[in-house]
């Protein structure tokens, strides 16, 4: 099996780019490239997906354990020719002084050879001391070669391989210049999703047309040559029978934060997955639940608001008992307004609370949520604390009335930074997003949970 990590000496040096061409050149060559990407992350994983023709799954360290990332990595690259791997942060960067959860710590376990993505502007002789550093750090961690970003131009790239050449034994697998067409759009949450991109096509084209001409791919499949994984098999397509349940899920520009993993999940306990689109349908579909997971509401408010058929159908809906679960921006469409930079939109109005976006984050990274007597999820409920993250510049403000919750934050923000978990009538909202693992088999009781109240 032939895998790599892509990994870089610190974040933003353009290792996302960098990734994205090399799937999609490595697909034009006519080979399956299974995407994953290290962490918790919706956008980088949109692109990914996009470029490689294949959906892309996050390995968290923090969610999941080794045994599901082994299983993650091994069964959704067993009909691929390669797993392209897209680290977060730097090679050693982590939560912990040990390093258990980096991307060196990740490429130890799945015994996956690193490519390190070196933005080299301002750099000369002292790339050599950088890459043995990283070398000697962990004798363990394979550092397989090392492309070159930012270059100055062709004298600059010249300069840095005889430098690397003379000095360490690495091979210099690509030199990637300058360009400003490698730059994707970025804002508040970081790159702009490719669903809200319409030239996202093009975009990833010109990327793979510039990494095919100053990468050796030839080269760089060679260092993809990996140890043989060992995991646990297990049936993840088991197709859903005659009494599966219908959920509507919310899939259009402005809502499309959804890990793969978990929609498969779904599928597997019993959900039929229909979609359908919050800028432009006008009623819900024929459906026994309903879920709308993150996005960027605010970047949309206006046609949300303008599209009051629909918001009037969801109010009604789960005013009458729909059972349904919001997730970040589905609790803020939710929310009765909207405001930011000055704007005010009108949202569904089912949560008695406005949202107000703000300049700076108002919860981000991991959190730690425990359940509450009155979480409405039937069996198998998480046994003492459960992992999620959060990633929101929006606050819920004005709130009128008591509201109810199904969690307790123990690390966090959530709601009010004690708080999370909004329960009215069926719904279930949160800021949290949840991921589908054996700390919680949250599809699974949201289905079991659409199936107890379906007519």
């Amino acid at each position: 099996m032939s895998r790599l990590l892509i990994s870089a000496a610190h974040k933003s040096s353009g290792k996302t780019t960098v990734s994205l061409g090399l799937c999609a050149a490595l697909a034009q060559r006519g080979l399956q490239v299974q995407p994953y990407k290290k962490g918790p992350d919706y956008i980088d994983p949109m692109w990914l997906s996009l470029a490689a023709g294949r959906s892309c799954h996050n390995l968290d360290f923090y969610c999941m354990s080794h045994e599901e990332i082994m299983t993650s990595v091994g069964h959704y690259s067993t009909d691929a020719d390669i797993a392209l791997i897209e680290g977060n942060k730097g090679l050693y960067d982590g939560l912990d002084l040990d390093g258990s959860n980096s991307n060196a710590a990740l490429a130890t376990l799945t015994k996956t050879p690193v490519i390190l993505v070196l933005d080299a502007r301002g750099m000369t002789r002292g790339i050599a001391p950088l890459i043995l550093g990283y070398q000697a750090f962990d004798p363990e961690v394979k550092i397989a070669g090392v492309i070159l970003n930012q270059l100055g131009g062709s004298r600059h790239e010249a300069k840095l391989r005889t430098v690397i050449e003379h000095y360490t034994d690495i091979p210099v697998i690509g030199g990637v210049h300058r360009n400003r067409s490698m730059e994707i759009v970025e804002r508040h949450l970081g790159l702009v999703p490719s669903n809200e991109d319409a030239s996202a096509v093009n975009k990833i084209r010109e990327i793979s047309n510039l990494i095919k001409d100053q990468v050796d791919l030839d080269q760089l499949l060679a260092a993809a040559a990996a140890k043989p994984l060992s995991f646990t098999p297990q049936e993840f397509d088991t197709p859903a029978d005659s009494t599966a349940v219908k959920i509507g899920i919310a899939r259009d520009a402005a809502f499309g934060f959804y890990y793969p993993d978990d929609l498969d999940a779904l599928t597997r306990a019993g959900a039929k997955l229909v979609p359908f689109n919050t800028l432009t349908d006008t009623n819900l579909p024929d459906i026994d639940g309903l879920f709308i997971g993150g996005g960027f509401p605010e970047s949309h408010m206006q046609a949300l608001a303008a599209n009051t058929a629909l918001r009037t159908a969801i109010r009604t809906a789960i005013n009458n008992g729909l059972p349904s679960y919001a997730e970040c921006g589905g609790m803020m469409y939710l929310s009765r307004k909207l405001s930011w930079n000055d704007r005010h939109s009108e949202m569904v109005g089912v949560i008695p609370a406005d949202t107000v976006m703000h300049a700076r984050p108002q919860g981000r990274g991991y959190v730690r949520l425990r359940e509450t007597a009155v979480a409405p999820w039937p069996a198998s409920r998480p046994q003492g604390e459960f992992a999620a993250h959060e990633f929101h510049y929006s606050s819920l403000e004005n709130i009128t009335g008591p509201l109810t919750y199904a969690y307790e934050v123990t690390r966090g923000h959530g709601i009010d930074g004690r708080n999370d978990g909004i329960v009215i009538n069926n719904l279930l909202a949160c800021y949290s997003h949840m991921r589908d693992t054996d700390q919680h088999h949250w599809a699974r009781r949201f289905v079991e949970f659409v199936r107890m109240h379906r007519g």
